[in-house]
């Protein structure tokens, strides 16, 4: 008979429970960068944050917006050389790409709302050897009328035709654009500007300015400048291309001797109209004197007012060291078309 044993194990000792373990702290983001911090500050999708790189190069990024030009782009000095401008590469910047510098005539694009711009630098001498000679060019009404508008103001108009063909040339044959302030900074010698530069401007801001030239100037992305009387209008901006400057609050008209208020008035009154014109307009630049009448005491009233710069209509070109305020202009008149401004600018 068999016989078959029972076997027993004995208890297992009891095992502590499992106790959790302490909840992992989480793991804390990596501070932003200060391009990063200014686009979080933004809180819109528009904002680009502009940051610089290369010698003089400002440490903190700039922001600017996707829907306008590049506005108060930073113009560093370093002793002994000569600013060259901003470019989107830094081939682009050893290389003196004209084509590629960017300013603020420039509409602003950048990548996942941020842009790098590298700074480049030439020699006080590499910026006399340009021999760079900048036109401004003056406009007044235009007409689209092939054969011109009758009466004494008949030179005034510019035929829209030919302003076209003007501005596709400029657009299309490699001129560089420059701002106000880049134009005072080449003056001083800080700044290098491309011996093909050009300033487009028109007197006034007649209707025809509006109806028939802002859509060319729109159309083929030219930045110009339209000096307003603003006595008569302060109509905003029709355009990212064209920036407001005051032609005066009041003086574009004669004085008691016949000549314009400009050179009859004091100091002191043509700082307060140019003081109206600049709160009206938000910026203080650049005056267009009305009729290109000026004095020392004009001068001294622009001063006062705070404009760094003053145009004239006496004909010629800005250079390194030329008046600030007194800058002599190229002026287009009716029947001067592309031969005639090539001519003139190249």
């Amino acid at each position: 008979m068999a016989v078959y044993a029972l076997l027993t194990r004995a208890p297992a000792e009891a095992q502590p429970a499992p106790t959790a373990s302490p909840s992992a702290e989480p793991t804390p983001p990596p501070p932003l960068t200060p391009a990063e911090q200014l686009i979080a500050d933004a809180d819109n999708p528009l904002a680009c944050a502009v940051s610089f790189t290369g010698e003089g190069a400002p440490l903190e990024p700039q922001l600017q917006w996707q829907n306008a030009l590049y506005a108060g782009l930073p113009i560093p000095s370093v002793e002994g050389k000569v600013f060259a401008g901003w470019y989107p590469t830094a081939a682009d910047a050893a290389s003196f790409t004209a084509a590629a510098r960017v300013n603020g005539a420039d509409p602003v694009v950048c990548t996942d709302q941020q842009i790098e711009l590298f700074a480049a630098w030439k020699t006080p001498e590499e910026n006399v050897a340009e021999g760079t000679k900048v036109p401004i060019l003056m406009y007044h009404q235009f007409t689209a009328d092939p054969n011109g508008e009758k009466g004494w103001l008949r030179g005034n108009y510019a035929f829209i035709g030919d302003f076209d063909a003007q501005m596709n040339h400029i657009a299309t044959t490699g001129f560089y654009l420059p701002t106000w302030d880049e134009l005072s900074a080449f003056i001083d010698g800080r700044l290098f500007l491309p011996a093909r530069s050009v300033i487009i401007t028109d007197d006034d801001a007649d209707q025809t300015w509006f109806d028939l030239a802002v859509p060319v100037v729109e159309k083929y992305g030219l930045l110009s400048t339209s000096f307003m009387i603003t006595a008569y209008r302060t109509d905003p901006p029709p355009s990212i291309y064209v920036l407001r400057r005051s032609h005066t609050h009041d003086m574009h008209q004669a004085g008691e001797n016949g000549k314009g208020r400009m050179v009859n008035w004091s100091a002191e009154q043509i700082a307060a109209d140019l003081n109206t014109s600049g709160d009206l307009l938000g910026v203080r630049e650049v005056v267009a004197y009305p009729f290109g009448h000026y004095n020392d005491t004009a001068k001294q009233g622009v001063a006062m007012a705070g404009y760094e710069m003053a145009r004239t209509i006496e004909p010629g070109y800005v250079g390194i060291g030329t008046d600030k305020l007194a800058l002599p202009v190229v002026r287009i008149d009716y029947g001067m078309g592309l031969d005639a401004l090539v001519s003139r600018i190249g």
